[in-house]
C-alpha cells in the first residue's frame, strides 16, 4: 500500500495465527461493511527471545518490508521499543510499557516526534483485575473471553483504540482519531499489545 494510501487509513483489523514457535500476524484495512479489505502488512515473531525483535513485510510472501520493532534493553523491566522504517534504522517513534502502572492496569507510552507522549491503558479496570486473578487459574487464563481493550490519548483527546474481538484467534478492531499518528507506528504498537501482553 502506497504511503499516502495508508496514512489515510483510520480503521484496521489485525488478525493473529499461532503457528508452531512462530506467531503471525497480519493488519488489514478495514472493508466497507467490517470485513478485511486490502493487507497492509504481515509479521511473524518468534516466541521466547530475549531481545525482542518483530520485522513487518507488506505481503505475505515477505517480498519487501513494510517496518518493524525491536526492544533497546533485555534488562528494560517496562521496555522501550523503535519503531523503524523498511529501511530498518530510521526510527518513526518509540513505545513503552510502563512496568509500574502495569501491574494492576497495563499501561503503554507512545511518542511521535512532533506530538506529545500518548498513553494508553486498558478500558476496563475490572476487567484487568480478573484478567491477572485468572493468570493463577489453569485452563482460564487461555480461554478467549479476556476482550480487553485499550484508549490512547494526546493531551486528553482519544487519538487511538485498540478493541479486541471475543474469536476463538484474537482479533483486534484498530481504530485511528489522531490523522498526525504514523501508520507504521500503529501498526507495531497493534501488534505489540497482542504479543506481549501477558509479559
Amino acid at each position: 500500500m502506497e504511503s499516502d494510501r495508508l496514512q489515510a487509513v483510520n480503521r484496521m483489523i489485525l488478525t493473529q495465527r499461532v503457528r508452531l514457535a512462530v506467531n503471525q500476524y497480519e493488519i488489514h484495512e478495514e472493508a466497507p461493511g467490517g470485513g478485511q479489505g486490502e493487507l497492509i502488512a504481515f509479521a511473524q515473531q518468534k516466541r521466547l527471545t530475549l531481545r525482542e525483535r518483530v520485522t513487518f513485510w507488506n505481503d505475505t510472501e515477505r517480498s519487501s518490508v513494510f517496518g518493524g520493532f525491536v526492544h533497546r534493553d533485555v534488562v528494560d523491566l517496562g521496555g522501550t521499543y523503535d519503531v523503524t522504517g523498511p529501511d530498518g534504522e530510521t526510527v518513526v517513534g518509540t513505545f513503552s510499557k510502563d512496568f509500574k502502572k502495569s501491574l494492576t492496569r497495563s499501561t503503554w507510552h507512545l511518542d511521535q516526534p512532533g506530538l506529545t507522549t500518548m498513553t494508553g491503558s486498558e478500558r476496563n479496570a475490572k476487567v484487568a483485575a480478573a484478567r491477572r486473578v485468572a493468570r493463577f487459574i489453569p485452563v482460564v487464563d487461555d480461554l478467549p473471553i479476556w476482550a480487553y481493550h485499550f484508549d490512547f490519548r494526546l493531551e486528553g483527546a482519544l487519538a487511538l483504540s485498540v478493541s479486541r474481538k471475543r474469536t476463538l484467534r484474537d482479533r483486534y478492531l484498530v481504530e485511528i482519531h489522531e490523522p498526525r499518528l504514523d501508520r507504521r507506528l500503529v501498526v507495531a504498537l497493534a501488534v505489540a499489545l497482542d504479543a506481549m501482553q501477558g509479559r
